[in-house]
């Protein structure tokens, strides 16, 4: 999909964004109003045990599992028959790259339309990338027309040669055959595949920011994703191998705590700056059975989650940096999304150390019933963006998603009850009682017949023998 495609869905048609993630499986259904939002209709979610932060999903059977459970859960809230989803892709395969394209058009009387966009498009699926991956994204980012440059939509311009520079986004290829098995495999169909964090920006970004300049940095469970946006167009793409399910082992090893009981320290008690924090305070986690309660200051567990954020935010500030937008060209600052965005003085910390103002962004830029807390929640921005690439990218023969309300009954007909047989009343019969006398007799004759059958047989036998004696 790309940016120049224009969706042909309709408002009213139901769309599911399905996010794949490292830690939840969600699955969001939503409808654009006749205001332009999305009404978000239900929503179902489950843990993600199979899906691996570099290869994407490892164990297909648990991820269908899980997909299967969120997908039954959005049914039930959103009272919706589920068929197709538009799924996001993520992880440490993503690679992207800038290529050009350029047509020659045969009829210059006539304006560039968007067949002639397509074309250009159409060449970039073909481009050769390396081995083993596939392309899932081709962004223009602007137009050249003969000598004109720069230009972001040539519609309606007349020329004789079209060109384009492209952001093109590469994903392993058996990533995607495997992702796109487990949503088959859970008896749904793909309408389409797109980055994550492209998804996530469409809910949480604003259209002047990402004319501005932007920095999109999405921390999920697995990965950091980044993406970079100047004058309305796609500039950068990234990705970090970690993201907020490092920083909870961190946690788990650091304060001796198990797992569970370290997700709920980082989200109920964590700060990502440990100068904000009393150095005093004390949480007590409940041990084992056969073990006392651990103590963990409060002061040591935000020591932990800095270190671990300041390794993201030092990558992030790289990927900023080799992409040519410092911050003097990002005039929105950055905007932290994702499930690791929730962290306390987070925002704080990345404008200490980047010189960028920051904010966290919530997925209720676009939605018409954003005074539902639940959905404030940067954990959902992915879900819910695949709703909005949805209609923007969709086309209408890709999505049969209907209320159950929607859906016509089939009338019960009624069977007639078979006509009942009259059965005649059973006739007695009287049997002639054998006497012991009759059974002799009735035994005597079957013994003659066969005694009979042999006379006859030996005298046949014995004519013969006489010829041959005379």
């Amino acid at each position: 999909m790309n940016q120049m495609a224009k969706s042909n869905l309709e408002k009213g048609d139901i769309i599911v964004g399905l996010d794949v993630g490292t830690t939840k499986i969600c699955a969001i259904v939503g409808r654009l109003t006749e205001h332009n939002k999305i009404q978000i209709l239900g929503m179902g979610k489950a843990d993600s045990v199979g899906v691996d932060k570099n290869e994407g999903v490892v164990n297909v059977d648990l991820t269908v599992g899980a997909i299967r459970k969120a997908i039954e859960e959005a049914k039930l809230d959103a009272k919706c028959d589920i068929k197709s989803v538009y799924v996001g892709i993520a992880g440490q395969h993503i690679k992207s790259s800038q290529h050009t394209g350029i047509i020659t058009r045969s009829n210059i009387e006539e304006t560039i339309n968007k067949q002639d966009i397509q074309r250009l498009i159409d060449d970039m699926f073909k481009l050769q990338v390396d081995p083993g991956e596939q392309i899932i994204n081709v962004l223009p980012q602007d137009f050249h027309v003969d000598n004109s440059r720069g230009i972001k939509d040539p519609r309606g311009i007349i020329g004789t040669r079209l060109a384009a520079h492209f952001h093109i986004i590469t994903a392993k290829v058996n990533a995607v055959k495997v992702l796109q098995r487990c949503v088959k495999d859970a008896g749904l169909t793909v309408s389409g595949i797109t980055l994550e964090p492209l998804a996530s920006s469409a809910s949480v970004l604003s259209e002047e920011e990402m004319d501005a300049g932007v920095a999109l940095v999405d921390i999920g469970g697995g990965t950091t994703d980044i993406a970079i946006f100047k004058e309305g167009i796609i500039r950068h793409t990234g990705v970090i191998g970690y993201g907020g399910n490092i920083v909870t082992e961190d946690i788990k090893d650091g304060c001796g705590v198990m797992m569970k009981h370290a997700e709920i320290l980082k989200l109920n008690y964590g700060s990502a700056m440990a100068q904000e924090v009393d150095r005093n305070a004390l949480v007590s986690i409940k041990g084992m059975k056969w073990k006392e309660s651990t103590e963990v200051s409060i002061y040591n567990l935000a020591l932990i989650i800095q270190a671990r954020m300041e390794d993201i935010i030092g990558a992030v500030k790289s990927h900023i940096i080799n992409s040519g937008f410092d911050n003097r060209k990002l005039i929105a600052g950055i905007v932290l999304t994702g499930g690791g965005a929730q962290l306390k003085h987070l925002k704080q910390l990345f404008e200490w150390h980047t010189g960028i103002n920051t904010r966290v962004g919530l997925p209720t830029e676009y939605i018409a019933n954003s005074d539902l807390a639940i959905y404030k929640n940067p954990s959902f921005s992915t879900g819910i963006g695949l709703i909005k690439w949805g209609y923007e990218n969709g086309a209408a023969a890709t999505t049969d998603n209907r209320l159950f309300s929607e859906i016509p009954v089939e009338p019960i007909v009624e069977t007639p009850p078979p006509t009942p047989v009259e059965i005649p009343e059973p006739v007695a019969v009287t049997l002639p009682v054998q006497t012991p006398e009759a059974e002799k007799k009735s035994k005597k004759s079957g013994m003659g017949f066969w005694n009979k059958i042999l006379d006859n047989t030996r005298m046949i036998f014995e004519g013969e023998e006489d010829k041959n004696l005379s």
